[in-house]
This record gives C-alpha cells, structure tokens and sequence, in this order.
C-alpha cells in the first residue's frame, strides 16, 4: 500500500476525531505498561485493553478541541511517536513511587533474611520476597485508597493541554524530569525501608557484641528468628505511615511530570 493510498484512506474514514482517537489510544497506552494499578497483572489483558479504549473516547473531545489533525500518513506516524514519548515519561514519573515502594520491601527482604524464600508478586508477576509482595499489595491498596487513580488521570487530561496532539514536548525538560523521577526510587525507598533498617542494623550490632561475650551461643540459630520477629514488629508499626507517605509522592509526581511537559 503506498503512501498515496494512505492518505486517500486516512482522508475516507480518518476524520480528525478518528485519528485523533487513536492519537490519544498511543499517549493512554503506556500507563497501561508502566502505571501503578494501570499494569497490574492482577488485571486481565481483555480489561485493560477496554479501560484504555474507553479513556481514549472519554478524553478525545478535549484533546482534539482547536488541534488541525494531519491526515498525512508520515505526520500521523511522527505525531504518534510523540505520544508514546509524552505517555511514557508522565506514566513513568507516577509508577516510580510505586516502584520505590516495592523497593523498599525488597531492601528489608535482604537485611531480614526473607529473601531466601522467593515469591511470585502477584501485581507484577516477578519474583520477590516477602516484604516486596507485602509493599507491594498494600501500596497498590493504598494506591486506590488516597485517590491516587484519580490524580493521575486528572494529570493525564492535563498533558493535553500542556502539549497538544499537534506539539512535540521539550525534550530536554522532559528527560530532566525522567532522570528526577528515576533518581527518587532508591532515595524513597530508603526513606520507607529505614526504620526496619535501622532497627536490624542495632540487633545485628547487639548480636556481633554478644557473640564476642558469649562465643559458645549459636548466634545464627539464635538471631536470624529474631531478625525476623524484629523486621515484622517494625514493619507493623511503620505501615499506617505508609498512606501519607504515597498521598505527598503521587501528588509531587503528578505535578512534576505535568510540569516538566512543555512544548518546544
């Protein structure tokens, strides 16, 4: 098919809600790869592919308002390329929060010891320990709790604005705010992860120091169950905490992302 005959079709039945339509499909597509809740395993493929089809119709009114869609096959395949960059980096900035959160449970999995024992995240299909499933279930709980759905689609009508359909984003401002987002994973996730690190931090210091009092004591036989019951009793302790935490990051994520998104 040549380039002529596509733009003869795109003319018949490519009207600018059309593909304006699909336009706003390949900028929805990536929170459905790199989302919290979005990509959840959890959530059947037949699901999501109807969630993203709906959400394109639902904001395709506002996206194509005042825009002159090309119908050029070639202007069409650069402007989507533009929205897969645009959806990626906004999808990205919001999914490292949850992506720090599993991290920290993944930090205290290897301190605590649980990570000898793997388990299948059942949200993101990889394999983790204990803690890391237990971050993970409860954030993406959470997640839905403070409204973080909400949020995020509220900034993705945003990104509309900011850059319309017909606009390329400022790269370099875009990938300063990627780097940022990136950034932030492990500092957020030794923000979470820290109380339990501290604490089997000062237990293995109490530990070292009774082994050299008491040499006779089977100091791995004695600690690595009380490594356990300690990282589980903080772990306990810190998870209410937990909620306001994710409330303050998905809102400076959102707002970042949306912010970093300006056109040339």
């Amino acid at each position: 098919m040549t380039q002529q005959t596509l733009s003869q079709l795109l003319r018949q039945i490519g009207s600018p809600n059309i593909t304006g339509f699909f336009l706003v499909l390949v900028r929805i597509a990536p929170l459905f790869v790199l989302a919290p809740l979005f990509s959840s395993k959890m959530v059947p493929m037949q699901v999501r592919l109807v969630v993203a089809v709906a959400l394109a119709m639902g904001l395709t009114g506002i996206a194509v308002h005042g825009q002159t869609i090309p119908t050029d096959p070639m202007a069409v395949a650069g402007l989507m390329l533009v929205q897969v960059l645009v959806g990626t980096a906004f999808a990205f900035a919001v999914g490292a929060v949850f992506a720090a959160v599993e991290a920290a449970g993944g930090l205290i999995d290897i301190v605590a010891g649980f990570s000898y024992g793997q388990l299948i995240d059942p949200i993101s299909g990889n394999q983790g320990g204990a803690m890391t499933s237990l971050y993970g279930i409860v954030g993406l709980a959470l997640f839905i709790a403070i409204g973080g759905d909400a949020w995020m689609l509220r900034g993705l009508a945003r990104t509309f604005q900011l850059v319309p359909l017909t606009r390329a984003p400022q790269l370099q401002t875009m990938v300063g705010g990627v780097v940022t987002a990136f950034g932030s994973i492990f500092v957020s996730a030794l923000e979470i992860a820290a109380p339990a690190l501290l604490a089997l931090l000062i237990t293995d210091i109490a530990f070292g120091m009774v082994s050299r009092v008491v040499p006779q004591l089977n100091i791995f036989g004695v600690g690595f169950p009380l490594k356990i019951g300690v990282a589980l009793l903080i772990v306990a302790t810190t998870l209410p905490f937990l909620g306001n935490f994710m409330s303050g990051q998905i809102a400076g994520a959102v707002a970042t992302a949306v912010h970093t998104l300006t056109t040339i």
